[in-house]
């Protein structure tokens, strides 16, 4: 495994009341590639490449652009652009310009711009069909880099910024819906009793979706809040505090959590949610860090899978929908935090074996 340096957080696209284009989030691609590149070189070397089968391929960089690409064709105008909105400053810059660079050269004729929230303010402005236009330059697909935490709006100007967006025509990476799935305060509404019947008609599928759901309290200032922050102060170890924030390091765990939590007012609290503590399966391994042991030492560690993927289309059709990679994330068992992102976990590459031939 090997960690990263800090990076930002991405994700998912769409184009205005219309299509719609989901991607989770990535992380440094210069990282990725090691991942898929060394472990398999590391095997090779050392005698095992009748192994190598048990790795699955992970193309997630040319699966994920090849996205971007499938939503500018949707779009439909040869000479529309697709923009990358960024940081002020982008720690993550390998991960951006991979993605860059792979759509240049695969798609030479797609062009690709790099704009801040503030740039966007500056130069962008509607067309007469709400089309988003750049100085003259219109945009098919816009690709979220930054706008993911409060940081990233300055002022005013830039939440203008991202309101121009996401009235024009461009098919946005998130669309503002996935965006918000993907906060805490929504997730735990969407754990609630028959919210899923909203949007899901098959019993079945309510079962099978709803299995995939751990425990989301909420801690707003009501009876069922209070309920949660009294049982959050009764038994902290079974539970772990989330805030609406991406990445890791702003979590609080176990036994951490009444102190924190007493020093919320009520209205305060209410931006937080309550989580069961998941308990993944523990594994033995090692942890490739800098500066640490070497040979390094084996210790336990757990791990996190997440499938990237792309779906194109609206609320009637499903246009695309494919698996587009993966991301492996391990951190000591010891850990609460595992995000690469802030330093605490490391990529990993998946080893697969099936369990009945090794019995036998």
């Amino acid at each position: 495994m090997w960690p990263t340096t800090r990076s930002s957080s991405p994700q998912p696209w769409r184009r205005q009341s219309r299509w719609t284009s989901l991607r989770p989030i990535c992380l440094t691609y210069i990282a990725r590639f090691w991942l898929t590149a060394l472990p398999r070189f590391v095997l090779s070397e050392l005698g095992h490449a009748d192994k190598l089968h048990n790795m699955p391929s992970n193309n997630a960089l040319a699966g994920l652009c090849d996205g971007m690409v499938k939503a500018w064709d949707i779009y439909a105008k040869p000479k529309a652009v697709i923009l990358f909105i960024i940081e002020d400053v982008s720690y993550n810059i390998c991960d951006q310009r991979f993605h860059e660079f792979y759509i240049r050269e695969t798609y030479p004729h797609i062009k690709v711009l790099r704009r801040t929230l503030t740039e966007v303010h500056k130069e962008g402005k509607l067309g007469q069909s709400k089309e988003l236009l750049l100085g003259n330059q219109e945009v098919a697909v816009i690709y979220f880099r930054a706008g993911y935490e409060p940081g990233h709006y300055h002022s005013q100007a830039e939440w203008d910024a991202r309101y121009l967006m996401e009235t024009s025509l461009a098919i946005k990476c998130p669309s503002i819906h996935y965006h918000l799935a993907g906060t805490k305060k929504v997730q735990q509404a969407l754990a609630q009793p028959a919210v899923l019947e909203r949007f899901i008609n098959d019993p079945d599928e309510i079962k099978a979706v709803g299995k995939i759901f751990t425990g989301l309290y909420s801690l707003d200032d009501n009876e069922a809040g209070n309920a949660t922050y009294e049982m959050a102060l009764r038994t902290p170890e079974k539970f772990v505090l989330k805030p609406q924030r991406e990445g890791g390091g702003n979590n609080v765990y176990g036994v951490d959590i009444p102190d924190a939590l007493k020093r919320m007012s009520r209205v305060e609290r209410s931006a937080w949610i309550l989580m069961d503590l998941i308990h993944p399966p523990l594994t033995r391994g090692y942890m490739v860090r800098p500066g640490g042991d070497m040979p390094p030492q084996i210790v336990e560690m757990v791990s996190e899978l997440g499938i990237f993927g792309v779906v194109i289309g609206d609320a009637e059709h499903i246009v695309h929908n494919y698996q587009a990679g993966h991301m492996l994330r391990t951190k000591l068992s010891t850990a609460n935090e595992g995000g690469v992102a802030a330093g605490l976990g490391a990529l990993d590459s998946p080893y697969l074996i099936d369990t009945d031939e090794e019995q036998n």
